[in-house]
């Protein structure tokens, strides 16, 4: 048998990469045109925690909360699962990350959320490197758009804008919703990583500097 340290991490893998991304197409092409909706409404919850953050918490927890569920059943449960048996023991993770969203949302001073502080400005550009800036590295790696990954239709970019939007939040709930999607950042980064994906940069960095950003946000003094 071969010693662990000779085994390389695409050698983990379960699938060839072409299946994963036909994966992708496969959800895009059956959604379309919920696209439009899903970044539209990632787009108002940016704007609404920049302009008014005292209405923000929300409608942010419930949006947040719909498409991870969403997520969860129509790509992670209906496809990726087929591909990779690990998913199965993931997917309820996004479900539960839904039902603590929809918690977030609706318990008084469990977490507030402020775009126009300093960590809140950071976790909006965040937040929009996930809607804007992820959908559009099909042109780096040469894939077809079609394979474009966008928010509430695909996990990574769900889950890089869901944790921008939390360094934008304060309060007891937060330290309960960062770890699934950071784990899920991690995990597919390191996917994409033994795919040699250009995504996978994008997620784990991610995945290393937001749990950073956080602790460096909690030690400032709040105004």
């Amino acid at each position: 048998m071969s010693e662990w340290w000779s085994y390389r991490l695409e050698d983990f893998l379960l699938f060839a990469p072409r299946v994963y991304w036909r994966l992708i197409e496969a959800q895009n092409a059956a959604l379309w045109p919920l696209h439009v909706a899903s970044v539209g409404a990632g787009l108002a919850i940016v704007l609404l925690v920049a302009r008014r953050p005292q209405n923000a918490m929300p409608w942010t927890g419930l949006v947040l909360a719909a498409v991870w569920a969403f997520v969860g059943w129509s790509f992670l449960l209906n496809r990726y699962a087929a591909i990779n048996w690990a998913i199965l023991y993931i997917a309820p993770a996004f479900f539960l990350q839904s039902a603590l969203l929809a918690i977030a949302a609706v318990l008084p001073r469990g977490l507030t959320i402020d775009g126009r502080a300093a960590g809140g400005r950071t976790g909006l550009l965040v937040a929009l490197a996930g809607l804007l800036l992820y959908p559009c590295l099909p042109l780096v790696s040469g894939h077809p758009w079609t394979s474009a990954e966008v928010f509430g239709i695909a996990p990574d970019p769900t889950a890089i804008v869901t944790l921008g939007l939390l360094l934008a939040a304060r309060g007891p709930l937060l330290a309960v919703l960062l770890p699934i999607p950071l784990f899920w950042c991690l995990f597919s980064g390191l996917t994409l990583l033994a795919m040699d994906e250009v995504e996978a940069w994008l997620l784990l960095a991610t995945a290393a500097f937001v749990p950073i950003l956080v602790l460096v946000g909690r030690r400032r003094p709040q105004t």
